[in-house]
This record gives C-alpha cells, sequence and structure tokens, in this order.
C-alpha cells in the first residue's frame, strides 16, 4: 500500500514538473520570433538587445553606440526602426561610414539614424493600410523631424528618403518589447537642409 501511495505521489509530482516545462516551452513558441542575421529576435527583448545579436547589423549597432543612441533605443518606446544591414552601409560611398562614426561628427550620426526612427509600433500591415488609404504613397514622420515615403510594388513594401533613394523592406514585423523593426537593404539619408 505504501508502494502504491509513493508511486502516485511520484506520478504527481513529474505530472506537475511536465506540465510547467511544457508552459515554459508553450511561452516560448508563443513568442513568435524572427530569424535576423542568423539570430533569433525575442518580442520580449528590446531593439538593442536583439539587434546586437544579428550578424547583418554590426554598422548598424556601432553606429548607433558612436551616436550614443543605445539608451533611446533600449527605452520604453515604442519605436518603429528601419534597420539597414550591414550590406545596405556597404552602398554607402567609400569611407562614409568611417567618417560618421568618428566624435566630431556625432550630431550627423545622429540624424541619420533617428531618420530611421518612427515614433510608435507600425506594423506591416498598418503601412500597407496607410499606403492604400493615401492612393499609394504614405509620408511617415521620423523621430529626427524628416519625412519617409511609404509605397508598394508588388507585394514588397519600399521606403524612400527625402533625396529620392528607395529601400526595400526585406523582412517585416520583428516585433520588440518596445516597438517593432522592419529590415530594410538600403540606408535612407535625411534631405540636404538638415
Amino acid at each position: 500500500m505504501k508502494m502504491t501511495q509513493l508511486f502516485s505521489m511520484a506520478l504527481l509530482v513529474g505530472s506537475i514538473f511536465m506540465g510547467q516545462s511544457v508552459s515554459a516551452q508553450e511561452k516560448m513558441m508563443k513568442q513568435e520570433t524572427k530569424m535576423v542575421g542568423g539570430a533569433e529576435m525575442y518580442p520580449t527583448k528590446n531593439i538593442v538587445e536583439n539587434a546586437v545579436n544579428s550578424k547583418d547589423h554590426t554598422t548598424l549597432v556601432a553606429a548607433v553606440k558612436a551616436a550614443d543612441l543605445v539608451d533611446v533605443l533600449s527605452s520604453e518606446g515604442p519605436f518603429t526602426v528601419f534597420a539597414p544591414t550591414n550590406a545596405a552601409f556597404d552602398k554607402l560611398p567609400k569611407g562614409t561610414v568611417e567618417t560618421l562614426v568618428k566624435p566630431e561628427n556625432k550630431e550627423q550620426l545622429q540624424s541619420i539614424l533617428t531618420y530611421h526612427v518612427v515614433a510608435g509600433k507600425i506594423l506591416a500591415q498598418d503601412i500597407v493600410k496607410l499606403i492604400k488609404d493615401s492612393k499609394g504613397k504614405a509620408l511617415i514622420k521620423t523621430v529626427s523631424g524628416g519625412n519617409l515615403t511609404a509605397w508598394r510594388k508588388g507585394k514588397d513594401v519600399y521606403v524612400t528618403d527625402e533625396n529620392g533613394n528607395s529601400a526595400k523592406v526585406t523582412i517585416a514585423d520583428v516585433n520588440q518589447s518596445n516597438g517593432v523593426i522592419h529590415v530594410i537593404d538600403a540606408v535612407l539619408l535625411p534631405g540636404m537642409s538638415k
């Protein structure tokens, strides 16, 4: 009889632990992570915590650090970030990034980086709706004070800067605890008067 009670108790304890384990696994699966730059992006982490793990965004992370914007992009937000890849930065004229990350160019670098940031969380479906409601082109105000123009070509979403340069959204809706990232394939630059 005691053996049966011990066995029943062991089964009960085991099932409780199994239930907790499954529950933890379910929570992880419900996070709906996305792969960016070979790393999973967790919606429970902030923009900076996720970006530092993407091997495709090392230039962007270095620029954010050089511009002293880590604390801002780690704050509550929410923010929408159009995040250029390393390949996007490589398209800039040779020496541009090296020049921008110098301390004497911090203000210009901040202006460029905040031009990629929008206050609030704007998901891809929201951008598509804005484009549709605006009859094909939607103006989006950036944190720097400039505007981006969102538009579609087929099923793809593009954003164009004030100089007419366009970037394609290659990975949309990478959710963060303080907003969302949309990965883009080009660096956007504010207008010359900025």
